[in-house]
C-alpha cells in the first residue's frame, strides 16, 4: 500500500449518516435497516477515529421509500453529534419549507457552539411531497420551492451576521427578528441540485456546491458552469460529490459485488420511483434509467474496484475540481472500515481544519 499522495490538493472525505437506516438495499443480508441515533453516533464517532473528515445528515420528517420505515431527526441529531465528536465536520440537511429562519437560525447557531464552529448547512429546497402535506405546507412549485429557499437563506444569512429585522426587509420575518448570542463564525452553506434555479442559487450563495453522483466529464462541465456563474469579487465556490463505493481485493471482485447489490430489491437508489416525488425534480429525470446502488447517484461516479482503481478514479475527480467526496458503503460499517484501510493511506495527512479550505 502507498502512503501520502497528492499532499498540495488532498480531498475531503465523509460519510452519509444512516438517517434512512441503510444507503443500500433494504433487503441485505447483512444489514437490516437501523435508523436509530445510537448507530449513527457510534458510526460517526468510529469514522472521526478512522480519519474521514466530514459526515451529512440528511433530511426528511417521512421515509420516502416507505412511510412506515423509520427515519431519524436531522437537528436534534446534529447537535448530539456535536457532543459526541470533536474534529468531524457535521452538515445537517434543512429544507426552508419546514421551518421558520428565525426559529432555525437559533438551532443551527447553537448546534454550531456546542460544535465549536463545525457545523454547516445542506439547503435542500424539497422534492418529496407528501411530507409537505403531512407538515401542513401548502409549498409552492419546483422553481417556487427554490424562490423560498433563496428569501429564507437571506433571512437566515441576515441573523447570523447580527442584523435586526424591521419587519420589511424579508417576508418571512418579523419585526425585532435576531439571533444572540450570535455563531463565531457562519456556518458553510452547502448547496446542490440539478436544475437551473439550483445552479442559480448556488452561484449567487453557496460556499460549496454538491453533485450528485457522475462520471467525471459530467463534473467538469458542471463545475466549469458554476464557476463562470460565480460572480465577481466572490469567493471561490467549493465542489462535493456523492457516491457510493465498492472496494475489493481486485477489479472482479468489486464488479461482482456491484452486480449482486443491484440484484437485490428494494434498493434505496430507486427513489426516483418513489411514490410522491416531484416529477419536476431534476434529479431524478437526468437519472432515469440507470442502474445504480445507493441514492443521489450512487455507483454512478464509478468508485468501485481494487484500491488502486478507486484511487485513480478520485484523484481524476479531484482534477476536475471536486474537494469533498460524501460516501455510501454498504454493509455500512463493515465497508467503512475497508475504505479507511485500504483507500484512505493513499492520500496526504487527515486535515485538522475543521471542513474550512
Amino acid at each position: 500500500m502507498t502512503g501520502g499522495g497528492d499532499a498540495a490538493r488532498r480531498p475531503r472525505f465523509g460519510v452519509w449518516a444512516p438517517v434512512y437506516g441503510t444507503w443500500g438495499s433494504r433487503t441485505h443480508p447483512d444489514e437490516a435497516p437501523d435508523a436509530s441515533y445510537r448507530r449513527t453516533r457510534d458510526l460517526l464517532v468510529r469514522a472521526e477515529q478512522l480519519g474521514f473528515d466530514a459526515t451529512l445528515i440528511a433530511q426528511h420528517l417521512i421515509h420516502p421509500g416507505d412511510p412506515r420505515d423509520d427515519q431519524l431527526e436531522t437537528w436534534s441529531t446534529v447537535a448530539a453529534v456535536a457532543e459526541a465528536t470533536s474534529r468531524i465536520e457535521i452538515i445537517g440537511a434543512v429544507k426552508p419549507l419546514l421551518i421558520p429562519p428565525l426559529l432555525f437560525a437559533k438551532f443551527a447557531a447553537n448546534a454550531a457552539a456546542i460544535s465549536a464552529g463545525r457545523v454547516s448547512i445542506n439547503l435542500v429546497s424539497g422534492w418529496y411531497l407528501p411530507e409537505l402535506v403531512a407538515a401542513g405546507v401548502d409549498g409552492p412549485d419546483h422553481d417556487g420551492r427554490y424562490a423560498h429557499s433563496r428569501e429564507w437563506l437571506d433571512a437566515v444569512r441576515g441573523l447570523w451576521d447580527g442584523h435586526v429585522f424591521d419587519g420589511t426587509d424579508n417576508r418571512l420575518v418579523g419585526a425585532g427578528a435576531r439571533v444572540r448570542p450570535l455563531p463565531e463564525r457562519t456556518p458553510t452553506i452547502y448547496l446542490g441540485g440539478e436544475s437551473e434555479p439550483a445552479r442559480r442559487l448556488a452561484a449567487d450563495r453557496a460556499d460549496v456546491f454538491f453533485l450528485n453522483g457522475r462520471p467525471v466529464e459530467g463534473v467538469r462541465e458542471i463545475v466549469a458552469d458554476l464557476r463562470a456563474r460565480r460572480g465577481p469579487g466572490a469567493p471561490d465556490l467549493r465542489f462535493g460529490l456523492s457516491a457510493f463505493v465498492i472496494v475489493r481485493p481486485t477489479n472482479a471482485e468489486a464488479d461482482a459485488e456491484l452486480t449482486r447489490l443491484q440484484g437485490y430489491s428494494n434498493d434505496s437508489g430507486r427513489r426516483d420511483r418513489t411514490t410522491g416525488a416531484d416529477p419536476q425534480t431534476a434529479m431524478f429525470r437526468v437519472h432515469e434509467g440507470e442502474v445504480r446502488v445507493g441514492t443521489n447517484g450512487g455507483t454512478l461516479a464509478g468508485l468501485v474496484g481494487d484500491p488502486e482503481r478507486v484511487t485513480a478514479r478520485i484523484r481524476e475527480f479531484v482534477d476536475a475540481g471536486i474537494d469533498l467526496f460524501m460516501l455510501q458503503f454498504q454493509p455500512l460499517e463493515d465497508e467503512l472500515e475497508r475504505f479507511a484501510r485500504e483507500v484512505l493511506p493513499r492520500f496526504a495527512a487527515i486535515d485538522t481544519g475543521k471542513g474550512r479550505s
